[in-house]
């Protein structure tokens, strides 16, 4: 009797002592989880605090004097003077602007149009060198523009030649070399999206009578919305922080031709024309000018650049 008991009660005592234990690898990483996290947002709350700072000081720095920033650059405004701001304009900045947006407003529509498009064929459609001309793309993303400066800008003047709407200082040359510098991510980006859309509703669409064309628009655009306004964003962001090309690209050719600068170029020619007579409180209007636009398309489509970046990186 004494022998089923001990019998019964030894798995009983074991079923506690035997519960099932973490591996090591786990238990390691369960164990540093903590400090990891720690790590991890001290690390981002660094790198936003150098991102932020630098934007705050530049916003107050618009409504100080001269003599205020020589004093104290990280003082708070005694009066908020907005005098920045229209000498800035006035200066130029306003023309600049101007032409920013002329530029962007064309290319953007190009990039996006022809990248979507050759993204989903790329994605969806088997043909002989499709693979080939995807890679075509991929290697054009990793071509560094400083290498093609001078062929490039040889190369409009020759359009030049041909139409002075394509040469130099031309707003429809320069959206046609924005569109070919911002194409290759633009496939790369998409291609994941379109590759990833059920095939399904695609071959529905065709069934019911839509043609190629119509169930591109009206079916698989809309289903990569996400994708579209993620890359949307960067190319803005891209395009519109631009430098290296409208400095080598719009160059006026005569006295007589109209100052097309682009916004960044024309910050640094009102940093330079002001010489020794500083004008820091206008500098610093301008790049305000400069950064709202941009700050306002991000947090109107931030909810979506999330989503898109997310389902990127899950496909």
């Amino acid at each position: 009797m004494s022998t089923n008991t001990d019998a019964a009660t030894v798995p009983a005592q074991r079923s506690g002592s035997d519960a099932p234990r973490k591996p090591a690898r786990e238990q390691r990483f369960a164990d540093g989880g903590g400090i990891l996290n720690v790590f991890s947002h001290g690390f981002l709350a660094l790198w936003a605090l150098m991102i932020i700072v630098p934007l705050i000081w530049i916003v107050l720095g618009s409504f100080k004097t001269n003599a205020q920033i020589g004093g104290s650059a990280w003082s708070w405004p005694s009066h908020w003077h907005l005098d920045a701001f229209s000498r800035a304009w006035t200066k130029g900045i306003g023309g600049f602007f101007a032409n920013t947006v002329i530029v962007l407003a064309g290319s953007l529509t190009l990039t996006m149009l022809l990248g979507a498009m050759a993204a989903y064929v790329l994605a969806r459609y088997e043909f002989r060198g499709n693979r080939t001309i995807y890679y075509f793309f991929v290697a054009g993303a990793m071509f560094p523009v400083y290498l093609a400066l001078v062929p490039l800008f040889f190369m409009v003047k020759n359009l030049g030649q041909i139409s002075p709407l394509l040469g130099l200082n031309s707003y429809l040359g320069l959206i046609l070399v924005y569109t070919a510098y911002s194409l290759p991510f633009t496939v790369f980006f998409l291609y994941s999206f379109f590759r990833s859309l059920p095939t399904a509703v695609h071959e529905a669409a065709m069934i019911d009578g839509c043609s190629h064309t119509r169930a591109f628009f009206q079916v698989m655009v809309p289903m990569a919305k996400s994708g579209l306004i993620s890359v949307f964003i960067f190319n803005v962001l891209g395009q519109w922080n631009q430098y290296l090309l409208p400095v080598t690209l719009m160059q006026q050719q005569s006295g007589t031709d109209p100052d097309r600068s682009m916004l960044a170029q024309g910050l640094m020619n009102l940093a330079v024309q002001s010489g020794y007579a500083s004008d820091f409180p206008g500098l610093f209007a301008g790049m305000t000018i400069a950064m709202l636009p941009v700050l306002v398309v991000y947090l109107s489509f931030q909810k979506q650049v999330q989503a898109g970046l997310t389902s990127a990186t899950l496909k």
